[in-house]
């Protein structure tokens, strides 16, 4: 949203300008102007000039790093480690159907050596590279089931389609599930869904103790992080929106007397960006030296305010895409040096075997941003003194080990380039100490008697960006509580845990969090700003056939499903959740006898569809009609558990190269029409539509 004045938005005046600046020559206003993807200009020559002094690269691989700078950047994906079974079975179907069948076709050349490969160094043999860009696959036949296919699962969230040097801080930071976690400049999220799928992936319990508290600072961007952390449905996630240089102390409590410390912390600070030359080929002409020195002064903040939230013993991991040694090395120089031993640089590079990477720099050079190169803060002209720092030049000896420190170069393994450094913190910080002293100074000199500070009252602040609704905890003595708990048989559940998004009028979703993020959100809800937290597990249907206006939400289901009694659940057979799968409804008379049996008492509406199976058992959301019974879940869905049951879903495929008739329809081999499956599973019968507004919600929130 743009500031507006005079009834005037940005957008307004930034094209004023750019009129003003001659930018727009077009005739038509509305033409666009933009370079293609192949034209544009890779080539900068003070960007060559500044690494060449900056000994980033060895001599004799300088012709070559340049080239794979200029060149586009491969494809690359992992697999979501949330649950160790269903990651497991996609690896299995990645490795058989889409990188050896699917690739068996009529290929070029180039499409024939560019065969995917696992990244030797990731866990589990869950990240992948191939050796294509992504306008490739979007761009050949040869490769539409392959696009399909990783569209359909970045939606569900079983897989991620990350840059794969982007896929390396999370790794470093050794996460339990009880960690507290804290990703201090989050969005768009790839790497804070990492950190969330680390804390489930070594968890026995579908709900860890941990918890992972995203932040970033621009409040557009804190719903795309909404977004990416949807898709994981973790009850164990908050999103907030504030400036991680000042970032704010959580309480733990109503009194405030005890404040929240992290376990881990990840800072991917923002940057120039240079890494991601071959993503971003735009960077070229908008590259000049002088953006690192205008960048490191906020970086140094926010990795201070990260060391300060961070636990005694805790692990941070520093890393930026920029290749700038003013944005890395000087920040860790800097930070250390303040540090006065509190913290240290850990060695993590035996956690990356198979991954080349470079030492970090103990010597780089400071310039301005006309190339004049300083030896010392004193050779500064004062018209750069307040961009160029004395804590920017590097020291003569390297007293901290940056050494230590981990650099990734584009060219050893066909990535992006990528600064990463672990610091783990030994004691408290100097100032953390100093202020502990000083508070019990005070308690001392006090003798047991209050005294009153003069305090100015903090300035409320005012955030930017949307006001969010409040978060709003339910209770025993909640009307709509009664009528959940007795219909779904829920045992000991934490009705505490559960919340909504309005204070007044109808539930319409109601939404769980795990103890630890609910204590968080409610003690902190009215000075920290927010964005959103839970996930949707009870959805309002008001259904006269149905004794509780609430249906169960796929979303939620696996962190509440083991309160669920046995009333509200349906052991249905393999061949029998196949085809429910396939089709939107099916009449119960299809089903196997000890299934109608059950069913003949069940009753109308949400229940639980369980598949005992040792290697896959799988549980989902159904609504049993008055003689039909459904899978109460949207398209993808119904296509991923239909590949991992082993079905072949290919005749689900569109091929948008190939112009098809209105008279084919897609249809499985036993001549069932799937049109109604792979779109937006709309409900169509009235006794399956028990909620139109909770439906038309759903969709607003997915756009």
């Amino acid at each position: 949203m743009g500031n507006k004045r005079h009834g005037c938005t940005n957008a307004y005046f930034a094209k004023k300008r750019r009129e003003k600046q001659g930018g727009n020559t077009s005739e038509n206003p509305k033409e666009d102007n933009r370079s293609s993807y192949e034209t544009t200009i890779r080539e900068n020559e003070k960007f060559l000039q500044y690494y060449k002094m900056q000994n980033i690269c060895p001599k004799g691989e300088w012709d070559h790093f340049i080239s794979v700078l200029k060149s586009d950047l491969p494809t690359s994906f992992r697999i979501t480690a949330s649950s160790n079974i269903e990651a497991k079975s996609l690896l299995k179907l990645v490795e058989g159907v889409f990188f050896t069948d699917l690739l068996k076709g009529e290929l070029s050349d180039e499409q024939k050596n560019s065969k995917p490969f696992c990244l030797p160094w990731y866990p589990q043999r869950l990240g992948w590279q191939l050796k294509i860009t992504r306008k490739d696959i979007r761009g050949s036949e040869a490769y539409y089931r392959l696009h399909n296919f990783l569209i359909s699962e970045t939606g569900n969230g079983n897989i991620s389609r990350q840059e794969t040097v982007s896929m390396i801080p999370p790794l470093l930071l050794d996460i339990n599930p009880s960690d507290k976690i804290l990703d201090m400049c989050a969005a768009p999220g790839s790497k804070t869904a990492q950190l969330i799928e680390s804390l489930y992936s070594g968890s026995t319990s579908s709900v860890p103790d941990g918890l992972v508290i995203a932040n970033d600072v621009h409040n557009a961007r804190c719903y795309m992080l909404v977004h990416q952390a949807k898709r994981l449905n973790s009850a164990n996630v908050v999103i907030t929106n504030h400036d991680a240089t000042v970032l704010p102390a959580m309480h733990l409590n109503e009194n405030g007397d005890s404040l929240l410390k992290f376990d881990k912390i990840l800072c991917d600070a923002p940057c120039s960006g240079d890494g991601t030359l071959r993503k971003n080929p735009d960077i070229w002409t908008k590259w000049s030296p002088g953006n690192a020195n205008n960048l490191h002064g906020i970086q140094f903040r926010i990795l201070k305010r990260g060391l300060e939230l961070l636990n005694v013993g805790g692990r941070l991991v520093y890393s930026t895409c920029s290749l700038n040694p003013i944005e890395n090395e000087a920040v860790v120089q800097r930070m250390m040096n303040e540090a006065k031993g509190s913290v240290v640089i850990v060695d993590a590079r035996h956690k990356l075997a198979g991954l080349k990477t470079m030492d970090g720099l103990s010597q780089w050079i400071v310039v301005s941003k006309d190339l004049d190169v300083y030896k010392s803060f004193d050779e500064v002209p004062e018209k750069w003194t307040t961009q160029i720092r004395p804590q920017m030049f590097p020291l003569k000896d390297d007293l901290f080990n940056l050494n230590k420190c981990i650099r990734i170069l584009p060219h050893h393994q066909d990535t992006g380039g990528f600064f990463v450094t672990v610091l783990e913190k030994t004691k408290p910080l100097p100032w953390e100490t100093a202020l502990k002293e000083t508070q019990e100074e005070n308690e001392k000199s006090a003798n047991g008697v209050e005294i009153k500070e003069n305090k100015r009252k903090p300035k409320k602040r005012r955030y930017q960006g949307y006001k969010e609704d409040p978060f709003v905890f339910l209770t025993n003595e909640d009307p709509v509580w009664p009528e959940i708990r007795d219909f779904y048989e829920l045992s000991d559940f934490p009705v505490h845990c559960l919340l909504t998004r309005c204070s007044v009028g109808k539930k319409k979703n109601i939404y769980y969090t795990s103890s630890s993020i609910r204590d968080i959100v409610k003690n902190n809800q009215d000075r920290v700003k927010i964005i959103n937290t839970g996930v949707k597990t009870f959805v309002r249907c008001d259904n006269k056939s149905m004794k509780c206006n609430f249906r169960l939400a796929q979303e939620g289901l696996a962190g509440i499903s083991s309160y669920i009694g046995s009333k509200r659940r349906l052991q249905l057979t393999r061949d029998e959740v196949i085809i429910i799968l396939k089709n939107p409804t099916i009449p119960v008379t299809d089903l196997d006898q000890k299934t109608k049996d059950k069913l003949e008492n069940f009753g109308v509406g949400s229940c639980i569809l369980n598949m005992i199976d040792e290697n896959f058992p799988l549980e989902l959301v159904g609504w049993k009609g008055f003689s039909t019974l459904k899978a109460y879940v949207n398209g993808e869905c119904r296509l991923h558990y239909l590949r991992l049951l082993g079905v072949d879903v290919s005749q689900f495929d569109v091929n948008k190269f190939k112009k098809e008739s209105n008279d084919d329809e897609p249809v499985d081999k036993n001549g069932t029409f799937i049109e109604e499956v792979i779109t937006n599973n709309t409900e169509i019968k009235e006794e399956l539509v028990p909620d139109i507004n909770g439906l038309k919600e759903e969709l607003i929130e997915k756009s």
